[in-house]
């Protein structure tokens, strides 16, 4: 015969009590899922991911979205990292065309969900489409420097960029320094456009084929390439001097088509060069007056 429990007498009553609803998995600290409260959305905001990438955001990376973009990438020969499209997208001329390009070039379309790709490119209109082109390997001014001063004609010749802000203008000076013979092209840090995927486009593959050192102090670096035996011309609206392809090593240096050659960089010059042109018209684009001037100097030295 079973004799019945003693009660309590109303003793350890909390501990019968229910402890309430189950938190979240994301409220639990413990939980693989827990997310401390300031890195949720606030209410009401939409997510466009419902779970962590698992390809991540490539940080220090650029993209290029969008399918004309995209396809002219891709023919102007920019470095690939990774190419993404959306599961789903609708095949028209341009996706087949990319498609073509990419079996024809043995370059890999990764197919990932549509939500997936919205946050691997931070929301933007990405039409099914998007590449990641990988950072820049800029090169060392002293390495660009030594293989400027050992060419055999004796014709070393590095364009200087000061306060070029706009990456189309830089990717045109680029193109036109491979087309003139240049060694290298060199931009500073700050107030500059970088190597991004506007510049690598606008440089139309040039920048796969000339170095561009980054430099982080520009009148440093000018007083270094003079004291290596550089003579430093100034292009400047109000130069002294017609440009000539002067014998020995040369850096020509540009400036921004608003302000010009910052005064620093001015007062690093040995001359101040300048393009002829008629009074009607104040100035050229940085990089076409940069492109003249190439040729001018490419010309003069025969």
């Amino acid at each position: 015969m079973t004799r019945p429990t003693k009660g309590t007498g109303g003793h350890g009553r909390r501990k019968l009590a229910g402890r309430g609803p189950t938190p979240k998995a994301e409220d639990r600290s413990y939980h693989k899922a827990y997310k401390p409260k300031d890195a949720r959305p606030a209410a009401g905001r939409p997510t466009r991911a419902t779970k962590p990438s698992s390809l991540g955001r490539g940080a220090g990376a650029d993209w290029i979205v969008g399918r004309n973009p995209v396809l002219e990438a891709m023919q102007a020969g920019l470095p690939v990292r990774r190419a993404f499209v959306a599961e789903g997208s609708e095949r028209d001329d341009r996706l087949r065309e990319i498609f073509k390009f990419a079996a024809e070039h043995s370059l890999t379309l990764l197919q990932v969900p549509r939500q997936e790709l919205d946050s691997l490119t931070s929301g933007a209109v990405h039409q099914g489409v998007a590449l990641q082109i990988p950072p820049y390997d800029y090169a060392e001014l002293d390495e660009v420097m030594a293989s400027a001063l050992t060419r055999d004609d004796d014709h070393g010749l590095i364009v200087v960029c000061d306060q070029i802000t706009d990456p189309h203008n830089l990717g045109a000076i680029i193109r036109s320094s491979a087309a003139f013979g240049a060694d290298a092209v060199v931009i500073p840090e700050r107030r500059s456009a970088s190597l991004t995927a506007s510049a690598w486009k606008a440089s139309a593959g040039a920048a796969a084929r000339i170095p561009v050192a980054r430099v982080t102090n520009l009148n440093r670096a000018l007083e270094k390439l003079s004291a290596a035996g550089f003579t430093i011309n100034g292009l400047a609206g109000d130069g002294d001097e017609a440009i000539l392809g002067t014998d020995g090593p040369v850096v020509l240096v540009v400036g921004s088509e608003g302000e010009g050659l910052s005064r620093m960089v001015r007062e690093h010059c040995d001359t101040l060069v300048r393009i002829a042109i008629t009074n009607t018209v104040e100035s050229l684009n940085a990089s076409v007056a940069t492109a003249i001037a190439l040729h001018e100097v490419a010309r003069s030295r025969g």
